[in-house]
């Protein structure tokens, strides 16, 4: 086209960066942009935000934001592209904050604005955001988007208020399988695998056919319940009866399901038999189960499987010293720490975050920079002399509360349970989101503060809600 000296504007731009957007074609989509700076091309707002859409869609999401904030004319697709380049890229702070900004500039959203910035408020626990989000939505008159909807009833369970969420969802005159799947997750996360189940039921007595996602969803639930058997017998009609065929999620929901209840041969058999390829998903689960039933010898198996297709996720390297530290392998937790020193590895810092008064408190372990940090390390220091003090635990509480007062360092997640009861009414509920997953000693000094100081908490931690309360936990020790 060039060779005939054809004029290029706009339009054949848009042509061409399109299929840039296809993973693998960025190097020539950043070669398409070079092209458009050069002929001027690049200030037609439509060209704009395709190439702002093809860098965020692969995940180039800091060249994403150096365009749009060199843009001059930013509308609605600009904000949109660049609100959910974020979410797809877990970078819910940056949503919330350019949604912030977007508001302040007068620009009107649209449903597909607010399901990004939904998704984000459910990722963060941010839920006085989630109901600011709601009220916008009544004010711009989309209170009836089924989509809006669907992710207003993710955000609500995702923020621990499961309550609102099935109000939501009760009141949907029609009900797709996405607002099903939705309200099923919702109440498989809080630990209430039996309301998960009967909602599957319902929803296929209804006449609704599920997905590979629903299911995904009622195995999930299943697996946090310990509805063992059920979780099989929904596995084994998946392509017999609707034709699915279970795919490495499924795989993995269905090993966390059968490690969880101590059938870790079963587990691995498993692995071992599936068509499809085992991703990191699938051995950490077994290596999860592994530390929860103390066998040494299939987790360094597990582990050898898992650090071969993910060998930078510390995780993995955690979850096995702790195996070995259960066993009293100092041998195996030293061995552990050599091979990540040796890999440049680090374990990704626990934190934990409170929202209040519609700020979010951060906490790291050991944090001394909070501006209320000595009056919280001093109302933590009185709990742990109250839980010293408490009588009446179970015969393996008394092991572990041991193990609990021997814990060096301050947990996060201790940190924000003093903050909140530092600041907030006792007929308040807390709520605590943790980016990892909640450890065993810290599992009993918040249900121990449950009973002490005559609150419920609930912890949001990397798999699943915890609901704290007189001592004791929703998840009954089954997590």
């Amino acid at each position: 086209m060039r060779g005939l000296g054809v004029e290029i504007n706009g339009v054949t731009m848009l042509g061409l960066v399109q299929p840039c957007g296809i993973p693998g074609n960025l190097g020539l989509g950043m070669c398409v942009h070079g092209f458009c700076v050069k002929f001027g091309l690049d200030m037609d707002s439509s060209v704009g935000n395709c190439l702002l859409t093809m860098y965020v869609k692969s995940g180039e999401i800091d060249c994403g934001r150096k365009l749009f904030n060199e843009m001059p004319r930013k509308g609605l697709i600009t904000w949109n592209a660049m609100i959910n380049g974020y979410a797809q890229n877990g970078l819910a702070n940056n949503v919330l904050e350019l949604y912030k900004e977007m508001e302040s500039k007068g620009v009107c959203p649209d449903p597909l604005t607010l399901v990004g910035v939904l998704s984000s408020c459910a990722h963060l626990g941010a839920l006085s955001a989630g109901k600011e989000v709601e009220r916008k939505m009544e004010i711009c008159g989309f209170s009836s988007n089924p989509f809006l909807k669907n992710a207003l009833i993710n955000m609500y369970a995702r923020c621990g208020n499961l309550e609102k969420a099935r109000d939501i969802f009760d009141g949907m005159p029609v009900k797709s399988v996405v607002s099903w799947t939705a309200i099923i997750g919702g109440y498989g996360m809080h630990g209430l695998g039996e309301v998960a189940v009967q909602l599957f039921d319902e929803m296929i007595r209804g006449g609704i056919r599920p997905d590979g996602t629903a299911f995904v969803s009622v195995l999930s639930a299943c697996s946090h319940a310990g509805l063992t058997n059920k979780g099989l017998d929904y596995f084994g009609v998946m392509e017999r009866k609707y034709g699915l065929r279970p795919g490495a999620e499924h795989y993995s929901c269905m090993v966390d399901l059968l490690g969880r209840a101590g059938r870790l041969n079963e587990a691995r058999e498993l692995i071992e038999s599936m068509q499809v390829r085992a991703d990191g998903a699938l051995w950490g689960a077994l290596l999860g189960a592994c530390k929860i039933h103390r066998n040494v010898e299939l987790a360094e198996l597990a582990f050898e499987r898992v650090i071969e297709l993910e060998p930078t996720n510390t995780g993995y390297y955690v979850l096995l010293s702790n195996v070995y530290t259960e066993a009293g392998n100092l041998e195996g937790i030293l061995r552990v720490r050599m091979l990540m020193r040796e890999r440049k590895l680090k374990k990704d810092p626990g934190c934990s975050y409170v929202e209040f008064k519609g700020r979010i408190h951060l906490f790291f372990a050991g944090d001394r920079n909070h501006p209320q940090i000595n009056e919280i390390y001093k109302k933590l220091n009185e709990l742990e002399n109250l839980v010293k003090d408490l009588d009446g635990c179970k015969k393996n509480d008394h092991e572990r509360r041991e193990e609990y007062l021997n814990c060096m360092g301050v947990h996060s997640e201790k940190l924000a349970v003093a903050f909140a009861l530092l600041n907030t009414r006792k007929e308040t509920e807390i709520i605590i989101i943790k980016n990892l997953r909640i450890c065993g000693d810290c599992h009993l000094f918040i249900k121990m503060v449950s009973k002490i100081v005559d609150r419920q908490f609930v912890v949001r931690d990397a798999t699943r809600f915890h609901h704290f309360k007189n001592g004791f936990c929703s998840c009954k020790e089954y997590w």
